[in-house]
This record gives structure tokens, sequence and C-alpha cells, in this order.
């Protein structure tokens, strides 16, 4: 019974999990890996994708059902899936005010640029740094990751037809940006162009309105998601196994150098747009601190403090002796 407990537990801890990872995934500059790799699931959540291979569909095809949802981790991944999609749900529409206004966008990006900076700390802790060598070695690769991530999210939307090739690539191209640490998948979408093609066609589906291109787009788009994802994650899980440090370091980097898309301090260029993904914004620097400025940088040092805290309790108690019976 105390096992049982222990799983639904354990499975209502992943939805939590799924819940923050949905919750950052609205947010064109924030990345739902960045939450896995946060909240310590990312090796695990990138080993399970991994396992949907030739393996599994032998043990499908042999009626080998359990071994199957063993190998795929398959209880961890309808847990995490189903806080995903529920953070999407409830999160979303929350996100989008918190992010439209004035004032209540600086304080969101500042925790979450807090909150990235800390889990850079965290995975440096997580790097092989012992001699001189890979402590370089280890810097370089996180220059390289942050320069790309840098670039990248200063990029101006493109404005490619919306073809079937298209609709497959940008599949392929966003699923593989959303299981990275750092690189958001919404705002790889969004500089393709296809992020406002894809919600509204989403929206119509919602709403009863069906028609087949549509229904074309979403099952092209979902193809190379699919495609994208499995191949993806299983070139991720060899690096992380035969080049874990050198990996680490990159994905450390992405994250440093995406902060430039949540910096907290930004000019609204578009004041009478309303809805998100139409708004565009720019970096500044205060010409004046006042207080909510420097507001802004308390919720920035808090959300820093939090993911370190928390990080720091969790190695404290797995560290602790275990109790004698």
């Amino acid at each position: 019974m105390t096992q049982r407990r222990q799983g639904i537990a354990n499975d209502l801890l992943q939805v939590g999990r799924g819940i923050l990872m949905g919750g950052a995934d609205v947010i064109p500059g924030v990345s739902g890996g960045t939450v896995a790799l946060i909240v310590g699931i990312y090796e695990r959540l990138i080993t399970a994708i991994s396992h949907i291979d030739i393996q599994l569909l032998r043990m499908l095809r042999r009626g080998e059902l359990r071994a199957a949802a063993e190998h795929l981790d398959l209880r961890f991944l309808i847990a995490l899936g189903l806080g995903i999609a529920s953070g999407i749900v409830a999160l979303g529409s929350i996100m989008e005010k918190l992010l439209t206004g004035p004032q209540t966008r600086g304080y969101t990006l500042a925790a979450f640029f807090g909150m990235i900076l800390g889990s850079t700390w965290i995975v440096y802790q997580m790097l092989d740094v012992r001699t001189s060598r890979r402590r370089w070695e280890a810097v370089l690769m996180a220059l390289l990751g942050g320069a790309f991530a840098y670039w990248l999210t200063g990029l101006s939307v493109l404005g490619a037809s919306i073809t079937p090739g298209y609709v497959f690539l940008c599949g392929v191209i966003g699923i593989c940006a959303m299981i990275l640490p750092g690189i958001s998948g919404a705002y790889l979408l969004l500089i393709l162009g296809f992020y406002p093609t894809l919600t509204d066609i989403l929206h119509r589906l919602k709403d009863g309105d069906i028609n087949f291109n549509d229904v074309k787009t979403v099952a092209l788009f979902g193809l190379g998601c699919a495609l994208g994802i499995t191949g993806f994650s299983k070139i991720l899980r060899w690096l992380l196994g035969n080049y874990h440090s050198p990996t680490l370091a990159v994905l450390c980097g992405f994250m440093i150098g995406a902060l430039r898309r949540i910096w907290p301090f930004q000019l609204d260029l578009t004041p009478h747009t309303e809805s998100l993904k139409l708004k565009h914004y720019e970096n500044t620097w205060p010409t004046q601190w006042g207080a909510y400025e420097f507001q802004c940088v308390g919720v920035l040092l808090m959300g820093f403090a939090a993911v370190v805290i928390l990080e720091w309790i969790s190695v404290r108690r797995h560290q602790s002796p275990t109790p004698a019976a």
C-alpha cells in the first residue's frame, strides 16, 4: 500500500512538473526544456522519448505490453504529458495577460530571468571541470552555445510562404527547440512565420470550424513534430551519454544566450496591439531608476535565489543518511 501511495505521489509530482513546463512553453522566449532541466527530469525525458525505437515496435508486435511500457517509461510520460497539456490550457491565458500588461510583463520576465540564471549555475555544477583543460573546454562550448542562442533570439520574422513542406519543417524545428533548454519552440515558430497560422487554426478547430486544409496542416505539423522529436532525442541521448559535460556546457550556453529574449526592461513597439503573438518589443536599459526598476531587480534576485535554494535543499535531502529501522 505504501509503495502504491509513493507511486501516486510521484505521478502527481510529474504532473506538477509538466504544468510548469506547459506554462513555460506558452511564453515566446522560454523553453519547456529549461524547466525540465531546472526540475531535474531533463535526461530522463530525453531517454524516454529516445526509446520510441525498433525495440519498442518489436515488443508491441509480440504483445509484450508491460515490457514496452517500462521500456518507454510510459507512466512518467503520461503524467508529464498530462501536466504539460494542463499547464498550456490553465496558464496560457494567465501568462498572456501577465506578458501584455505594462508592468506585470517586467515582473514576469524578471522572475523567469532570475530562475533561468539560477539554473545555469546548477548546470555548471554538473560539469566535470576538475582539470584546466576540461574547464576551458566547458567555457568554449558554453560561449559557442550562448553566441548561437543570442543570435537566434535576435532574428526577425521570416516571410516564407506556408507550403506543405514548410509546415512539416516547422514541426521538426519547433519540437526540437522545445526540448532544448534556452531555445523556445514558440519563438522559433514565431520567427518562421508559422506561429500565428498555427494558433489561428487551433482556435478554429476548438470552435468546431473544421475544414480539410486546416486538418491537413495540423497533421503535417504533427508528423514533423513526431519525426523531429524521436530523431533529435536519440542524438541528444547519445551526446549526453558520450560527451556529458561538453553537451551540458552547450545547453548552459543556450540558456544564457537566450536570456536576451526575456530581458525585463523592454519597450513596447506595438502598444495598440492586444494579442501577444502580434506584439513586438525592444530591449532597453532604464534611463531612470525608480521603484518599478528596483522591484524588477528584486523579483529577479528572488527567482535566482528560489532555484538555488530549492536545489540546495534537494541535494541535502538526498545526502542525509537514512534513519535506522
